[in-house]
């Protein structure tokens, strides 16, 4: 396993602060524009012409940047617990997904993870999968008889909403979900604003109109749902209680329910969108996923068939490579520290960008090219390091809901590969929008044909 990279190896006293190289305002003012649109040739750029370390300044905050998978399993792991989510993503998107998850440190998040967990064990996916097939086939078939230009990003947002408000939340079909589908829109674009001011107009002012329409609804919800029976996630968490009998404060509910439900519809959509794209340009893996779930030779997929689908587990990891739905994971250090023969002061942001490492030549084998088959025996390109693939996260942080998520998208894949073909024009490519979560800017145009 590589070693972490130094700046100037040759010498036995870190480098300060003052001495690490850093990215110049002109620099800064030329990536400005393109962040959003292009943060890893941004990334790149950075790391190519300054090195493996970076200082940055980001108004008051000191930032450092740092590349790598040994910095992503530092970072990560933690293990002398020094370095906060809950301080950076508090000034990234803090009064928008306030007091959510990742937004929790040490013990509190400790707690609070356990609390959560039980809606996502194995009883309680087996229970969600079969109300999502239910849903899914019934939308793919209104898909199938879609005449005309099929915007994929769009439809499949819709979905998966739908499929988070009957899950997470336990709601009926059938009831108009624009208004909450927009305030979702607004409070993850206002999470990259950089105007953050309540002003009528801003994009930072409508994802805050966003959050109190949320918590407005959500309000209401638990308010019906403490002491019921319920099998939806909101319900077992209004009913959840720890060793003491405690339960979660109303506002604690809404706010874990908020950031819940953004991730979980979000991130489903960027994977299951990127996943569509690359396969309508790689026909030749479309037909692998087609002939492996008819193999299942069942009208749903199971719980249990999520294993038995080798080539879409595959396609899914080499998608997640390819586009993880979170580019860019930062900290704030507590403590100073040391790192690839650096200094890092106290209360600097550190940042990490697995889109990056998801990229790096010196741990994938020509990166940009849609390969499934590199995480296949004989290959496993991600094991040459234990973290040099993060789609999400690791460590106390990693993503509560990866198996939820891994679930909706097979189940997604047994209906669309057994009912439709899909592809793109020739010469086609996706324009990709990395951040702050990985969608295209032109809503992915597809053809689909009825099998």
């Amino acid at each position: 396993m590589a070693e972490p990279q130094t700046l100037h190896p040759s010498e036995t006293s870190p480098i300060p602060w003052s001495e690490i190289p850093r990215t110049s305002l002109r620099e800064s003012l030329r990536h400005a524009p393109r962040i959003r649109q292009d943060m890893l040739g941004v990334v790149t750029e950075r790391y190519q012409t300054h090195g493996p370390v970076v200082r940055q300044k980001q108004g008051p905050m000191s930032m450092v940047n740092l590349f790598g998978p040994d910095a992503n399993r530092m970072l990560l792991l933690d293990r002398d617990e020094i370095f906060s989510a809950k301080r950076s993503w508090h000034m990234i998107m803090g009064r928008i997904f306030t007091n959510g998850l990742l937004l929790r440190d040490g013990e509190d998040h400790r707690y609070h993870r356990r609390l959560l967990r039980e809606a996502f064990r194995t009883p309680a996916l087996e229970s969600y999968l079969q109300g999502m097939n239910e849903l899914i086939a019934a939308t793919v078939d209104e898909w199938a008889e879609s005449r005309g230009e099929f915007l994929a990003f769009h439809r499949i947002k819709e979905m998966a909403l739908e499929m988070a408000c009957r899950t997470f939340l336990g709601l009926p079909p059938g009831q108009d979900r624009s208004k909450l589908n927009r305030s979702f829109e607004a409070t993850v674009a206002a999470s990259m604003s950089i105007v953050r001011l309540p002003i009528p107009g801003l994009e930072f002012n409508r994802g805050l109109q966003g959050r109190r329409y949320m918590i407005e609804l959500f309000q209401g919800l638990v308010n019906e749902r403490r002491g019921t029976d319920g099998t939806d996630i909101f319900t077992r968490m209004c009913n959840a209680v720890d060793e003491e009998g405690k339960q979660l404060s109303d506002q604690e509910i809404i706010d874990h329910m908020i950031f819940l439900m953004m991730a979980a519809h979000d991130t489903t959509t960027s994977t299951l969108t990127s996943m569509l794209y690359e396969l309508a340009k790689h026909p030749e893996w479309q037909e692998r996923i087609r002939s492996e779930m008819r193999g299942l030779d069942k009208p749903a997929i199971e719980y249990n068939d999520v294993l038995e689908v080798p080539d879409t587990i595959l396609a899914i990891q080499e998608t997640l490579r390819r586009y993880p739905p979170l580019s860019t994971i930062p900290r704030v250090a507590t403590e100073s520290f040391e790192w690839a023969g650096c200094e890092i002061p106290a209360n600097t942001m550190v940042v990490i960008y697995p889109i990056h490492t998801h990229h790096m030549e010196e741990w994938w084998s020509e990166p940009f090219r849609f390969d499934p088959d590199r995480f296949g025996p004989g290959r496993e390109e991600h094991k040459r390091h234990s973290h040099s693939y993060i789609p999400f996260g690791g460590g106390n942080h990693m993503c509560l809901g990866l198996r939820f998520a891994e679930l909706q998208i097979k189940a997604v894949l047994f209906e669309l590969t057994k009912k439709l073909r899909w592809s793109v024009p020739d010469g086609y490519t996706m324009p990709v929008q990395q951040a702050p979560i990985s969608k295209p800017n032109d809503g992915l145009p597809l053809t689909l044909e009825r099998i």
